[in-house]
């Protein structure tokens, strides 16, 4: 097989992020913050930035807005080869407005994505030279639950890279203000047998799957059932709004080994929103890079998302060498320079 154009292609809605500055609240300040994330942006910019090519497959509007978004995007290094312009009279970008938390008050969420120009989404807009273009196909849960004809167009676009040769990578990222857990399992079933690469949190695989027994046991269990070549499951536990720890397992279901390593502990956390997009990133660029495996995956995969925490914004902005460096220091015992210098 000849050298793909991109590492990973990702596919999902891009963003913009409205958020009050520090820890003022939507209800009371008179300033907002204009970002721009989505989850499958966020780890096409993380693989980006870690040092592979990587694209966004998306539908922004012909606007300002939409340049604006797009500029962002070429920033992270991320392609913009397969976005496509809604030229329509009501196009628009999908909006969030977030608020960061502070014990006992936490982070808060309001969404403004309803007839979005993603949700419009069609396959016919792309050509099909683009599922012959990549070594890794990205999306998520959020995508498929967006709209009937996102939830087509995703499905449609799993088979044909999986049937051009592409790793599926898939985060079931449920949100239940999009669907119903019912929704998502009868659809996420469906798309299980194509997907080689499977991120599913524990209380998603017991509330929305129905899975029992401990994590190994849900893990071995998915494996099982499906083609599934390796599946990641992060752990994370919240102290406060501004204090976490975190870590992951992986499972290679091939070799029927787990990959597990100490949590990072009380982690400062300045913005969590986008950290599990974060994780995605460093764990497929662990499996993409030359000589990739699980070991490099949990190990990048750990990094990317604790340091995450600690950037405002959805995407992530530290590139390889920096990770390379949080993971030396998280294996070393002993002295840690306070200080890059």
């Amino acid at each position: 097989m000849g050298k793909k154009e991109f590492d990973l292609l990702s596919l999902g809605e891009i963003l913009l992020r409205l958020s009050p500055p520090d820890n003022e609240r939507i209800v009371r300040g008179d300033v907002f913050e204009k970002q721009v994330g989505g989850a499958e942006l966020n780890v096409a910019s993380g693989v980006s930035l870690l040092g592979l090519r990587s694209g966004i497959i998306s539908r922004i509007p012909d606007s300002s807005i939409g340049v604006f978004a797009k500029n962002k995007i070429r920033f992270c290094g991320v392609s913009d080869d397969y976005l496509v312009y809604d030229k329509s009279s009501d196009a628009r970008l999908g909006l969030y407005y977030y608020e960061n938390g502070a014990y006992p008050r936490k982070p808060g969420v309001v969404y403004d994505r309803q007839n979005s120009s993603m949700t419009k989404l069609d396959i016919s807009e792309f050509d099909d030279s683009l599922y012959s273009s990549a070594r890794c196909f990205h999306t998520s849960g959020i995508t498929l639950a967006l709209s009937q004809a996102c939830r087509e167009t995703g499905v449609e676009m799993i088979k044909r890279f999986k049937e051009a040769g592409a790793l599926i990578s898939f985060d079931v990222n449920f949100r239940l203000n999009l669907w119903s857990g019912e929704e998502a399992r009868e659809c996420i079933e469906g798309i299980l047998p194509y997907v080689d690469i499977f991120f599913c949190s524990e209380d998603t695989a017991r509330l929305t799957f129905g899975k029992e027994g401990n994590i190994k046991e849900i893990m071995e269990s998915f494996a099982a059932e499906y083609p599934i070549s390796v599946m990641a499951s992060t752990q994370r536990t919240v102290h406060s709004p501004k204090v976490h720890s975190f870590t992951s397992m992986i499972y290679d279901a091939k070799a029927k080994k787990f990959y597990e390593e100490k949590p990072y502990e009380n982690i400062e956390v300045v913005d969590r929103i986008g950290s599990g997009d974060a994780y995605c990133s460093g764990a497929l660029y662990g499996l993409l890079m030359e000589g990739g495996n699980c070991e490099n995956a949990l190990r990048y995969g750990n990094a990317y998302s604790a340091a995450k925490n600690t950037i405002p914004g959805d995407m992530p902005s530290l590139n390889r060498e920096e990770i390379e460096n949080i993971i030396k220091d998280h294996n070393t015992v002993g002295y840690h320079s306070e200080m890059n210098r």
